[in-house]
Order: structure tokens, then C-alpha cells, then sequence
């Protein structure tokens, strides 16, 4: 029963990032570059306290730059497109394309999927493709396109991080590396800058507790439960991120919506319960 917890606690966490950032750029309390930066440096300040108070000592390591520049894109691009997507459809195409990316990955190193599987993915990449079809109730292919690149770096950072063997320490050291990348963007969107002490809370929010505490919740769930359990366990992010759309900012729910999900959903979700072999 504790994981259990402790897994519904994180996924609620990541899904509580996108109705956040919704919220506060959606709202216009702030820009999304000074929302990228308050979210990695608070979320920065509440791993370190983690880390600070374990028993083994930490200390800062040399930065791993190709996870720094993945977390950093994941972080603006993630900003940036939630000017204008919805949070439940940007949550979709985010962890759509992570999960895309983490199964390329595989393939490309080569692990042999059954038919079955096959189908999966062909439904998970037929649901996005859905989804983004011109229409109505189309999101803009511009914003569509900056989460897509934050779901694909999001997936290298996350490819990155299952080597490690402290993910926690890992991640503190790349938050810390990559919070000075952010506010150098911030410095050159200058021009767009905007604050207010809501949107500060809410990156704040967005930073320590659904990032930070999150995120150490989540590595300590992982030591413990499989990584196909993993994997299907963050399929619910989008569902949670679209009741939280609904219920907090009054988002609508569309057909198109409710199909591509389940499409999407459903897809990986065959995908990641058929047994795979390395050829």
C-alpha cells in the first residue's frame, strides 16, 4: 500500500506540472522564460535539501551536458508550448512522444517486437497523428511542435538517468547545472518578461513540489516496481492532467481529445505488455 501511494503521489506531481504551468501562462502571470527558470531553481533548492539530509554525503559532480541540455530543452520547450495548448493535450503529446522516444531507442538497439506489439505502437503514433490533424479543435502546430522536442529530450533525459545508479543525486546535479542555461534565456527574452507574485508561486509550485519532491518520490517508487509497470504507470499523466484541465481552468473536453488519448493510451499500453528479445 505504501508505493501504491507513493506512485499515485508522483503521477499526480507530473500531472500537476502541466495544469500549473497552464494556470500561470495561460492566465498571463508570468512569461515562460522566468517560469522555466523560478521552476529549476526552486526545484534546484528542494533536491538539494534532499540530497543534503541523506546519510550518504553529497557533493556536486561534474555535469553530464548532453542530460543538462535535455532537462534545460524539456524545461523551456515544455514552457513555452503551454502559451497556448491545453493541459490535458499538452500532457498527451508529452509523455506520447517520451514514451516514442524511450521505445525508438530500443528498437534501435535491438529488441524484436512481436506483431502485436507492433500494432501498439501503430496505434500510439496514429492517436498523436490524430490529434494533430487540421481541424476545429486542432492545438497549434507551433506549440504542438515545442512539446513534441520536450517530450523527445525528456525521453533522452530519462534514457540517461535508468544508467545511473543514484538518479535523485543525478538529478539534483542537473538542475543545478541547467538553472544557469535557463536564466541566460530568460536575460535574452528579456523583452517578454512579465511577473507576478501568482505566476512566481505557481512556478515555485511547479518546481519544488511537482518537480523536486516529485521526482524523488518517483526514484524511490522505481527501486521497487518493474519498468514495464513504470512506463504503463505514467500513462495516467495525461488522463490527470486533463481532469485537472477540466476541473481547475475550465478547459473543454472534445471528442478529439478523448479519442486521441485513448488511441495514444491504449497503444503504448499494448506495446509495453508484449514480451520483446534482443536480436
Amino acid at each position: 500500500m505504501p508505493i501504491v501511494i507513493l506512485a499515485v503521489t508522483a503521477m499526480v506531481a507530473f500531472a500537476a506540472n502541466s495544469v500549473l504551468c497552464r494556470m500561470a501562462l495561460g492566465a498571463g502571470l508570468i512569461d515562460a522564460a522566468s517560469f522555466s527558470s523560478i521552476r529549476l531553481l526552486s526545484g534546484t533548492l528542494c533536491l538539494l535539501l534532499i540530497v543534503f539530509f541523506r546519510p550518504a554525503r553529497w557533493r556536486p559532480a561534474k555535469p553530464n551536458w548532453i542530460a543538462v541540455v535535455a532537462l534545460c530543452a524539456y524545461m523551456l520547450c515544455f514552457s513555452f508550448a503551454y502559451r497556448s495548448l491545453s493541459a490535458g493535450t499538452g500532457a498527451l503529446l508529452l509523455f506520447g512522444c517520451v514514451q516514442l522516444t524511450m521505445i525508438g531507442t530500443a528498437i534501435f538497439r535491438g529488441e524484436r517486437l512481436p506483431a502485436l506489439g507492433w500494432f501498439g505502437l501503430a496505434i500510439a503514433i496514429g492517436g498523436l497523428v490524430y490529434l494533430l490533424l487540421p481541424g476545429v479543435e486542432a492545438p497549434d502546430p507551433r506549440y504542438s511542435a515545442l512539446m513534441a522536442i520536450a517530450g523527445v529530450a525528456w525521453g533522452v533525459y530519462s534514457l540517461l538517468g535508468a544508467q545511473g545508479t543514484d538518479p535523485t543525486s543525478a538529478t539534483a546535479n542537473n538542475f543545478l547545472y541547467a538553472t544557469p542555461i535557463a536564466l541566460v534565456v530568460s536575460v535574452v527574452d528579456l523583452s517578454n518578461f512579465y511577473l507576478t507574485w501568482q505566476g512566481a508561486w505557481l512556478a515555485m509550485g511547479s518546481g519544488a513540489i511537482a518537480s523536486g519532491m516529485g521526482y524523488a518520490i518517483w526514484y524511490a517508487v522505481l527501486k521497487r516496481i518493474q519498468t514495464t509497470t513504470a512506463a504503463i504507470l505514467q500513462l495516467s499523466v495525461p488522463a490527470l492532467a486533463t481532469l485537472g484541465g477540466v476541473l481547475l481552468l475550465a478547459e473543454p473536453l472534445t471528442s478529439r481529445m478523448l479519442l486521441a488519448t485513448a488511441l495514444t493510451i491504449g497503444g503504448i499500453a499494448l506495446f509495453l505488455r508484449q514480451p520483446r528479445r534482443v536480436s
